[in-house]
This record gives structure tokens, sequence and C-alpha cells, in this order.
């Protein structure tokens, strides 16, 4: 026997006839209750107020006695994670694809001097690409408008 209730869900719209909600209707539209996660997070810190220094110390031990969970965790806190970092050098201006090859020798000699790591040369090489790459069909662009106006001008 169907489930009534489902039933009259799925003539409002809310649910579908296999009981599933329909598509862009929530069932929750009001949303998770302001603060309802919160209270375990705040237990959990009144529980560890005052160990703070202790827990510091515990994980200090354990990561100099080896330990690789706490020794990852001391490291993260004192170097922190790997960041992208501004790269500087000077690329020569790349107006169309005859300037690559130029702009190519100066990553080539910004990694030779150290000033820029292999992979940042890589995803820089990846950037100049795909500069090239919209250079070249703006152009093509161009050049097909033009043949297009020659050719309705034609009689």
């Amino acid at each position: 026997m169907p489930d009534l209730d489902l039933i009259k869900q799925a003539e409002q719209g809310v649910r579908d006839r296999r009981g599933r909600f329909a598509k862009g209707r929530s069932g929750n539209p009001a949303g998770r209750r302001r603060g309802c996660r919160d209270h375990v997070n705040r237990a959990a810190r009144l529980l560890l107020a005052n160990e703070g220094e202790a827990l510091t110390r515990k994980a200090v031990e354990l990561a100099l006695a080896g330990d690789p969970a706490a020794l990852r965790l001391c490291l993260e806190r004192i170097v922190g994670p790997y960041r992208e970092r501004a790269v500087e050098f000077v690329m020569p201006p790349i107006r169309n694809p005859g300037d690559l090859p130029s702009a190519m020798a100066a990553l080539a000699d910004a990694v030779a001097q150290g000033a820029v790591t292999p992979r940042e040369a890589m995803q820089l090489g990846h950037v100049v690409d795909a500069y090239v790459r919209a250079v070249e069909a703006t152009e093509f662009e161009r050049r097909l408008r033009a043949l297009e106006a020659a050719d309705a001008a034609s009689p």
C-alpha cells in the first residue's frame, strides 16, 4: 500500500513519486539551526582552556621523540604550509608569436640564475603559451573578418 504522506508531498512538489526530494526543493528550507554545531566546539574549548601550554609541550616532546604526526604538527605551526610566491624577473613583452623565443629565453635565464624554480618556470611557460594562443586567435579573427568583408564587397 502506498504511503499517503509521500503521495501528498509528491502532489505538492516537495518529493517525487519515489520519495526523493524534487529538484530544486530542499528538505530543510530553513537550514541548520544557528549554533547547533557550536556547542560541541564550545565544550571542547572549555575542557582545553587551561591545558594549552601542557598540550603544546607534550606535542613538542612527542615530535622530538620521533612521533611523525606530532612532528608534522609542530613543523606546520613553525614553518607553515607552502604558499606560492610572487615571481620577480624581467620578461620581454609578447605582442605576437614571434616574440615567444625571447620570452622563453628570458625564462630559461631566470631558472639558470636561480630567480625562479623550474616548477615556477613551467607554470609561467603555460601562462605565456595561453597568452600566445589568445594573440593568435585574435589575429585569426581579425584576418577572417577582413576576408569576409572583402568577400561581401566583391560583386
